[in-house]
């Protein structure tokens, strides 16, 4: 990229703009497909935050079948976060590996509640470790003694199976053939191998550029903190099939960050491991070098983020990207801009400026798929939405990414605050006019791809009164617009 070195004194998104180029390309073909490591390949450059009203399986679900990823939130008990995980690899695949299974002798109720706790239609059953058949929804629609039997209820006869190695396209010939939802995958024993679903194939065909592992599972990853239950969390995470174990706490840069991430990752030396949060070269390199694979770049720079102010601490979010950059490429690692963008030309600026990936909080957190529910305030929609720094999360369980103990709540120094963001509706509205956005962004620069956008662009400084001059001006709004709203500025 052209003229860094005269730019990088404490910048923000606002201070700057991309210089329009020579262009022979289209927004409709451009490629935000970005590349983290060997198992994480994303469509779209976007990571939802691991915050408490933000990302839980609903939100990493929605946004890895638009292209993304999600990264579960750690204010949960390890059993409950390794459930969230679980959730979103089991809720589509090519072939479902180690599908939910239940036995003959189990209640119809126990049964009913596994299907609900996983949100699943139906399940094989198996005893003895042998097929001896499968219990749907519709076996049991109008059953109303939940106390019998699963094997009193469940379909054993004729039972429809395929062998081991079975292609989906084949899969969907037996499907329609014998005119049912689920098939069964065996070994050359008898034994279950896996599940195809109508569901599943119906999913791959609506979502062809979702997020999947080389199981054709939905990517997830999940954070862990510092504390001394994190090897434990870690383990659970990773026996759920994680993607990724994000190692999130305020200051990335200090030893107890350092020493877990070492210690992860002599570990799981597999594990894609993504750790933070850093503002400087330095951090970024201390991270790498500890065994981080992926840094995550920003301190203070939040919506809900209070440390600026209460630490005077910080780097203006553009500045800390320009500056992780350097060495993040030196070392051949990958970096996350986290923190600050409010719009898609933000995001362009963030990915200008050499980040492959941008995390978002604010943005994402008044979807439908966000944990949290709507609430009506002076008859406009809202979600909550709380820095992980409030009192209210920092007493849910992140006191540790702030280096605090919970031993007196009373003690707590928030660097975060609470409130409402405006309801967005579904995900997949708020992603279209992210992506629509910054497509246009590089479709101005002419670049077709992430390498090329970073390559070719180049910032222009401006004034105060050219940030007011890039907002409309002279004009009283009436209607926000979709990717753009009078209350941000």
């Amino acid at each position: 990229m052209k003229n860094i070195d005269n730019l990088k004194l404490g910048l923000t998104f606002d201070d700057v703009l991309l210089k329009p180029q020579y262009s022979n390309v289209l927004p409709k073909d451009v490629d935000l497909s970005t590349v983290l490591s060997d198992k994480i390949n994303l469509y779209l450059p976007f990571i939802s935050a691991a915050m408490d009203t933000v990302t839980e399986s609903q939100m990493a679900i929605a946004l890895a079948r638009e292209g993304g990823m999600g990264v579960i939130h750690k204010n949960l008990s390890i059993e409950a976060q390794a459930l969230e995980v679980d959730k979103v690899k089991r809720s589509e695949s090519g072939m479902i590996l180690d599908p939910i299974t239940i036995n003959s002798d189990m209640s119809l109720d126990d049964a009913l509640k596994i299907m609900k706790r996983y949100k699943i239609s139906g399940v094989p059953v198996i005893d003895n470790k042998k097929i001896v058949g499968i219990l749907t929804n519709r076996d049991i629609r109008f059953e109303t003694d939940l106390t019998l039997k699963v094997k009193e209820r469940m379909t054993s006869d004729r039972l429809v199976s395929v062998p081991k190695g079975t292609t989906l396209e084949q899969a969907k010939l037996v499907l329609q053939k014998h005119r049912i939802e689920k098939l069964l995958v065996t070994g050359s024993d008898g034994s279950l191998c896996g599940l195809i679903t109508v569901k599943d194939i119906q999913k791959n065909e609506k979502y062809p550029n979702a997020t999947k592992d080389k199981h054709g599972r939905l990517i997830v990853s999940a954070a862990v903190g510092i504390d001394l239950s994190t090897m434990d969390r870690v383990a659970a995470l990773i026996e759920k099939h994680v993607d990724a174990i994000v190692v999130d706490t305020a200051h990335g840069h200090s030893q107890s960050v350092l020493d877990v991430v070492q210690k992860i990752k002599n570990k799981y030396p597999n594990i894609d491991l993504i750790a933070g949060n850093v503002s400087t070269s330095l951090g970024t390199k201390a991270l790498i070098d500890n065994g981080a694979d992926i840094v995550k770049i920003g301190i203070g720079a939040g919506s809900s983020c209070t440390t600026r102010i209460i630490a005077g601490i910080g780097t203006p979010q553009l500045t800390a990207v320009l500056d992780a950059v350097e060495i993040a490429k030196k070392m051949n690692k990958k970096i996350i801009s986290d923190g600050g963008m409010r719009y898609s030309g933000d995001i362009a600026k963030s990915i200008a400026a050499g980040a492959d990936a941008v995390m978002l909080g604010s943005i994402f957190a008044g979807t439908e798929e966000s944990p949290g529910e709507v609430v009506l305030r002076e008859g406009r929609s809202f979600k909550s939405y709380r820095g992980m720094g409030s009192v209210a999360a920092m007493k849910r369980g992140s006191h540790d990414r702030y280096f605090q103990e919970l031993n007196e709540p009373k003690k707590l120094v928030p660097e975060g605050i609470e409130g409402l963001v405006p309801f967005k509706g579904l995900l997949e509205d708020t992603v279209l006019q992210l992506v629509g956005g910054i497509k246009a962004s590089f479709g101005y620069c002419g670049a077709k791809n992430i390498a090329e956008f970073k390559k070719n662009t180049e910032f222009i400084r401006i004034t105060s009164s050219g940030i007011i001059e890039s907002h409309p001006h002279d004009i009283s709004m009436t209607k926000d617009s979709p990717n753009y709203r009078k209350n941000k500025f």
